[in-house]
């Protein structure tokens, strides 16, 4: 009786090989990254710190650089000869109208991170200013302001537009699929479907599994930081673990469940208890001295921008720079894959130049009001003699913006609604988050499966719980800017190969690749968080960082 042969692997059974190199690959190496935090958190932050010293001391000027270079490569190629390149067909009208695309752009500039800083950098800045400025005075106040504008503005959507506008016009533009390893076709050809595409992948989750889990820790520490505020509910690491289990259950339970219209309801949720408690602190506040903050530090902003983006302090050995900038820059580089692959998602048949004046200007100027009104509002009451919200500050940087409402009228509601709007960024940015990683470690799948989203789910969540355990807000801080520096190597790599596919675009016809329209495919996009015009039940939700 003859012997059966074994069946040749089909493509299916390759394709799924190689997928899992990446998907297993990237978890093992946060497991690792987890147990060694729950298990030795002391060692694990000791670690860390000294891997944030050493990356901070050889690497804060080549982080600074870096930044600075992607700004300049984003303007560059919005007022060159490349500017009227569409992301797509040339005949390809944008998928959202302008308001629509503006929104969604304000949308991705809200988020944890800017709820948690908003009062608490200024001041921070107002109490130990960089440079030479006096500490607690008109000058510290101006310069505080207009630094927080620095670590918010146009340098870290700078860094967003490079990840979205390769992808976009890799994927868009010449068929390839939502990846990062993708957008290095013109440097590596073929090899980016073999292991060191695999390795470029691998990073990017890495770099933003750690880019999470630090807005995860920070949205915790506030939460917990606001029930006390509202509740009377006790502060500390075993409230703010408890925090993060019930969010995970919360948005888990959504993303194995794909309910579009709950993510639906509380994305817009978000940005309208935003614009509510902007408004209130706009209107209670201030609302002079705010209109002229703003007005100030646009200027003060705008005429120090390359002296900002080139400070470091080698003579007199301060660790300020390290402290703020780069850790802002590591953060910003870290959430890029993530945050680029929305931004790439909703940019479809837009030229280069309108995404580069969008992507840069519209956020950024979201961010400059939020801070103008809570931070403009804080420093207003410190230069008046009123310490509570310096005194808040000083004894926990989570407590500064509840400290700032509690001088307000109905105080009470205002806390309860920014605690309301934390959770709520909270669960949606980790919902997103967790579909974004399973689409990244499954060959850019625009349906990655349930046990994938969970697994990264879990994982995000423990490594945020980790992170906490072996040294709170700045063990967060220590691990982005290290997770962030093989990435940003990445980074420079994209913008080389995209320079190189649109010279040579100008130089040849379009090559045979075809990009799949809008109707065949699309990059990755999470089945809650991302829409198209003919699906509005399918509604676009932001990553917030």
């Amino acid at each position: 009786m003859p012997t059966r042969l074994p069946d040749a692997p089909t493509a299916a059974t390759l394709t799924l090989e190689v997928h899992s190199v990446v998907l297993y690959l990237s978890m093992a190496i946060i497991a690792i990254c987890v147990l060694w935090g729950l298990l030795n958190p002391d060692g694990f932050g000791a670690a860390a710190t000294a891997a944030m010293n050493f990356t901070t001391e050889s690497f804060g000027w080549y982080y600074l650089l870096a930044v600075l270079a992607f700004l300049i490569f984003c303007v560059y190629l919005a007022f060159s000869r490349h500017g009227s390149v569409k992301l797509g067909r040339d005949d390809e009208e944008p998928e959202f109208s302008r308001s629509s695309w503006f929104a969604m752009l304000f949308s991705a500039g809200m988020g944890i991170g800017l709820v948690f800083w908003g009062v608490a950098e200024p001041v921070s800045h107002y109490l130990t200013p960089p440079g030479n400025v006096e500490a607690q005075t008109a000058d510290a106040a101006r310069t505080a302001l207009k630094y927080s504008f620095f670590h918010w503005g146009l340098h870290p959507w700078a860094i967003y537009s490079v990840v979205a506008l390769s992808i976009a016009y890799f994927s868009f533009r010449r068929g390839e699929k939502a990846l990062i390893s993708r957008t290095f076709r013109p440097l590596l050809g073929d090899r980016i479907e073999g292991p060191v595409g695999k390795l470029i992948d691998v990073l990017a989750i890495i770099a933003t599994v750690f880019g999470v889990a630090a807005s995860l820790g920070f949205g915790a520490v506030q939460i917990n930081s606001g029930l006390n505020s509202a509740f009377g509910l006790s502060v500390g690491v075993p409230t703010q673990l408890t925090i993060i289990g019930v969010v995970t259950v919360l948005y888990l339970i959504s993303a194995s469940t794909g309910l579009t219209r709950g993510i639906q309801i509380l994305s817009n949720t978000n940005m309208v208890l935003a614009a509510l408690l902007m408004l209130a602190v706009f209107v209670l506040g201030p609302t002079r001295f705010l209109l002229e903050t703003f007005t100030t530090s646009v200027g003060g902003y705008v005429q120090d921008l390359v002296n900002m983006s080139t400070r470091l302090t080698p003579f007199s050995g301060k660790t300020w720079v390290g402290g703020w900038t780069l850790f802002y820059w590591a953060w910003w580089i870290a959430w890029a894959p993530f945050v680029g692959l929305f931004i790439a998602r909703i940019s479809r048949g837009r030229t280069i130049k309108e995404f580069v004046t969008g992507v840069l200007l519209v956020p950024s100027l979201v961010s400059f009001a939020w801070f103008s009104v809570f931070g403009g509002s804080a420093l207003q009451k410190s230069l008046a003699g009123d310490n509570a919200v310096i005194d808040a500050t000083k004894a926990d940087v989570s407590t500064a913006l509840f400290s700032l409402l509690g001088h307000f009228p109905l105080s009470g509601v205002l806390v309860v609604l920014a605690t309301l709007l934390i959770a709520s960024f909270f669960i949606t940015s980790a919902d997103s988050a967790t579909y974004v990683l399973g689409s990244l470690s499954s060959e850019g799948s625009e349906n990655p499966s349930g046990r994938v989203k969970l697994g990264w789910g879990v994982l995000q969540s423990l490594i945020a719980v980790a992170l906490l355990l072996s040294g709170g807000l700045s063990g967060l801080q220590n691990a982005s800017i290290v997770a962030a520096l093989p990435f940003s190597v990445i980074m420079l790599g994209m913008c080389v190969s995209l320079m190189r596919a649109l010279q040579s675009e100008n130089r040849t016809p379009r090559p045979t690749r075809t990009a799949p329209s809008p109707a065949q495919a699309s990059p990755a996009q999470p089945s809650h968080a991302t829409a198209s015009p003919a699906d509005p039940a399918r509604p676009v939700t932001p990553p917030t960082p």
